[in-house]
């Protein structure tokens, strides 16, 4: 196979343009800022590299030959969709298009960043947002997402993050499960009560109970585990145990009681790949989730805890969009 044969210098094709309508090397010279003999040179390299001659040098500028009419109209052409080009990029850059890959947990990605998201299609009518939901976050590496939403900080050192805000954690009841079974005052009270946890395939829940209940067995505790975070959300709405929760629950509408016996607080990072920010959609799609995660806007992700009880006091933003009833879940 032949490789096809292609033109190396495509600024010298820009030049070439210039003299041949300017009429002269002298007047080219001057409406490209360069000197007459830096463009002569140009011209002679690029006839060689062509293996035509171009144009006929004569008292009173220069005059096409018949082949090099031939390539100026084809130069003509050139220039035409270098304008297209610059043309589609200057649409690129206000109107992004296109898809971006966004890792996140389930909780966060239906309870928190979902109810933002129209909003967000409007100002990018063109660009999709595939949504990779799920416990286990995406190998950005493997090129699976190109924004992954987490609450592990990433340890690979190649790898970009930006630290959102914190999620704070504490125990919530349902009115209905607290009328029941009563309200706890300590934690050493739970071997009283039911707990519903969220469990994945690795146990990692056990080791998470024994922190906070080392002396009460989880056997007659622990009625409850499931591995979907809407599942876990479900059960203490509807008061079927007492569940750990994030604090915002409160301030997406949920009717839950936070109980003030435990808190714990885990960070939220935005990771990226470091070539990946510089693509345009995938940079306003990072702008955009540092906003809704603004801890500035939404005080419940400031790294210092709030009680539900003062987010009235203290969010001084719009009425939230998310609704309990519309299905939103946490975490």
């Amino acid at each position: 196979m032949v490789e096809p044969r292609v033109i190396p210098d495509w600024e010298a094709a820009h030049i070439f343009l210039e003299v041949a309508r300017c009429g002269s090397f002298r007047a080219a010279a001057q409406k490209l800022q360069q000197s007459v003999n830096a463009l002569r040179r140009r011209l002679d390299a690029f006839e060689r590299e062509l293996g035509v001659p171009l144009l006929i040098r004569h008292v009173n500028g220069v005059r096409l030959t018949a082949e090099g009419s031939k390539i100026y109209a084809a130069a003509l052409q050139m220039e035409g969709a270098s304008f297209d080009l610059l043309h589609a990029r200057s649409l690129s850059d206000k109107q992004v298009e296109g898809e971006v890959r966004l890792s996140i947990s389930e909780g966060l990605g239906t309870g928190w960043l979902l109810p933002h998201l129209a909003e967000f299609q409007r100002a990018n009518p063109k660009l999709a947002l595939n949504l990779i939901c799920g416990q286990k976050r995406a190998d950005l590496h493997r090129l699976e997402a190109d924004l992954s939403v987490q609450l592990e900080r990433p340890k690979e050192p190649d790898l970009k993050m930006v630290k959102l805000g914190r999620l704070h954690m504490m125990f919530f009841a349902s009115r209905s499960y607290l009328d029941t079974h009563g309200h706890p005052t300590s934690l050493s009270e739970f071997a009283k009560h039911h707990l519903v946890m969220l469990a994945d395939d690795e146990r990692r829940w056990e080791d998470a109970y024994q922190k906070v209940f080392p002396e009460i067995s989880p056997a007659g505790v622990v009625l409850l585990r499931c591995n979907v975070n809407s599942t876990h959300f479900g059960s203490v709405l509807h008061g079927l145990g007492i569940g750990i929760l994030p604090t915002y629950v409160t301030a997406i509408g949920a009717d839950l009681v936070p109980l003030n016996l435990f808190t714990k607080g885990i960070d939220i990072w935005l990771t990226y790949r470091a070539d990946a920010k510089r693509i345009k959609r995938v940079q306003r799609t990072a702008e955009w989730i540092m906003q809704i995660f603004s801890p500035r806007r939404f005080p419940w992700f400031r790294d210092e805890f709030i009680h539900p009880d003062q987010f009235a006091e203290v969010y001084k933003g719009g009425p939230l969009t998310n609704r309990v009833a519309d299905l939103q879940v946490p975490r």
